[in-house]
């Protein structure tokens, strides 16, 4: 009995320990200081922000951590209004292992239908069932953001990813700085210049 009490607490502690691994951070993609991006996270909604043209070397978003070494299953996230899925922005960029062109894999708003909820917020979901296989990331996952790069708003509730809630470690850092967006520095447009997916 104490043997099967330890078990249990051990593998408590694992799932607790995989839980904090998995963080939301939200930041800025802002080299030119140009003040133009937000990224901030208050009662559960991510608010995203870029008030400036579309060609500024800009983008707001958030980090997940604690995913590198998964395979890709599922991702989620619900906008207030489907208004706000600006052609493939917000979108999560799942970057793996696969050296596949091009990378990351581009998972935005405009690539799956929505699920109209009753207080008029918009669910996009992106599985096996919803994004066509030549989208869906395949390989070990390197690294994730949400990313918002064409000018506008969202506000995203209800992250998950890989059926995990995502939500900011308390006290994680205010003033982070997210990577690139775009691989190899490409224009910030739509799918990083790409456009590829629904909406053209």
């Amino acid at each position: 009995m104490k043997r099967i009490t330890i078990i249990a607490a051990v593998v408590a502690a694992l799932a607790l320990a995989s839980t904090a691994a998995a963080a939301l951070v939200p930041g800025v993609f802002d080299p030119d200081k140009t003040g133009c991006p937000v990224s901030t996270y208050s009662h559960g909604v991510l608010h995203l922000e870029k008030n400036c043209a579309q060609d500024v070397n800009a983008a707001a978003g958030a980090d997940i951590t604690g995913v590198a070494g998964q395979t890709f299953t599922s991702a989620s996230f619900t906008l207030a209004s489907t208004s706000q899925c600006q052609g493939g922005s917000p979108r999560f960029n799942v970057s793996t292992t696969v050296p596949t062109t091009p990378q990351p894999f581009f998972l935005g708003c405009n690539n799956v239908t929505p699920t109209i909820n009753g207080d008029g917020t918009a669910t996009y979901t992106f599985n096996s069932s919803t994004l066509p296989a030549s989208m869906f990331p395949t390989g070990t996952i390197t690294g994730v953001q949400i990313v918002l790069d064409i000018p506008g708003t969202a506000d995203l509730t209800n992250i998950t990813f890989n059926g995990m809630r995502e939500v900011p470690v308390p006290g994680a850092n205010k003033h982070h700085k997210l990577k690139h967006p775009c691989p190899h520095n490409r224009t910030r447009d739509h799918d990083c210049g790409l456009h590829k997916g629904k909406g053209h």
